[in-house]
């Protein structure tokens, strides 16, 4: 009973990783990139960083995901490049992804105001399981009680997979706000354990927005400095039959900022959903060229105790004249 009851957890592991869900990460908003390829090069500078994220400590299905990225500008082909590195990992069945990305984004003035930067992303991913760890039922000799070393089963012949994947990306900007469109997966490549099989990844389609302003424009801040700003956020995602809506704002003061985003599921896909699944607060500070970003979710769905979600994130800018429009002030200026 407990082979089968381990099989069939595996298994779902398996196709819930297969199927649907990118890692998403809290602070989207800080490492857009992540996301979007139009953000490559968004600030007109070198620009690097990392970000990791630990899910569900306090459960046996703790998950890691860390993405690494260095994007740059080249002002005379108005022209932003660079590379990712994508590695999720997760504990119970060994899982592994690992995905290498190349990203161009292309600037475009519109008018005074607007930008306009088309994108492209290639990629190539790998995707391992631990079968090997797995007791299957022919390994078992019931009359002995002998557990046989290997298994005939084609499954554990083929515990890994590449494929080539491609997305593209635009994004639309002026000094204070940004609207992002991406969609990943265009030619939703098989990642399929059996060698006979066709299960093509569905395409992740992500719109959000960016929005930063005086907070001194809007309301009496004598107890704030004058300089103080407000950054709202949000985005939509949906991959497959599931989708997710974040809604963030922030206050943003010189060295550091505090805020908060509530996490959606419009359509309540699953058992017993609801329409908030978290609440995840965030900080950070910047110290010249550095940044540091911190962030836990607190879980608000009836998963019971799982610890929460932390993340934590470092990022590096070259040229502090250079400035992220719509985005935190993340020089301080």
């Amino acid at each position: 009973m407990k082979i089968k009851l381990l099989f069939i957890i595996i298994s779902f592991c398996i196709y819930s990783k297969a199927k649907a869900q990118d890692p998403v990460f809290t602070q989207y908003f800080l490492v857009p990139e992540t996301l979007n390829p139009g953000f490559s090069g968004f600030m007109e500078t070198t620009y690097t960083g990392i970000i990791h994220r630990e899910q569900w400590p306090d459960l046996d299905l703790k998950i890691d995901t860390d993405y690494a990225f260095l994007n740059t500008w080249n002002e005379n082909i108005s022209s932003g490049y660079g590379i990712s590195v994508l590695n999720q990992r997760e504990n119970a069945s060994k899982y592994n992804f690992t995905q290498i990305n190349a990203n161009y984004a292309y600037r475009v003035r519109i008018n005074d105001d607007w930008y306009f930067r088309p994108a492209l992303e290639v990629g190539f991913g790998l995707k391992s399981f631990a079968f090997q760890n797995l007791l299957l039922e022919d390994q078992i000799n019931i009359r002995t009680g002998i557990t046989n070393a290997s298994s005939i089963d084609p499954l554990l012949r083929n515990d890994k997979i590449t494929f080539f994947d491609a997305s593209a990306g635009m994004v639309f900007n002026t000094d204070n706000m940004w609207i992002g469109l991406s969609m990943k997966h265009l030619n939703k490549p098989n990642i399929s354990f059996s060698e006979d099989g066709n299960l093509p990844l569905n395409t992740f389609f992500s719109l959000s927005t960016g929005y930063e302003f005086l907070l001194a424009n809007y309301i009496d801040v004598q107890f704030f400095p004058y300089a103080t700003k407000m950054f709202v956020t949000s985005n939509y995602m949906q991959q497959g039959r599931y989708n997710r809506l974040d809604l963030g704002a922030s206050i943003l003061f010189e060295k550091m900022f505090f805020g908060a985003t509530a996490v959606t599921n419009p359509a309540k896909n699953g058992l017993n959903s609801q329409l908030v699944t978290s609440v995840n607060l965030f900080t950070g500070l910047q110290y010249e060229h550095l940044r540091l970003g911190i962030a836990y979710d607190l879980n608000t769905s009836k998963m019971g105790k799982t610890g929460g979600v932390y993340e934590l994130s470092l990022t590096y800018q070259f040229n502090l004249d250079r400035k992220c429009f719509g985005c935190p002030n993340y020089s301080g200026k």
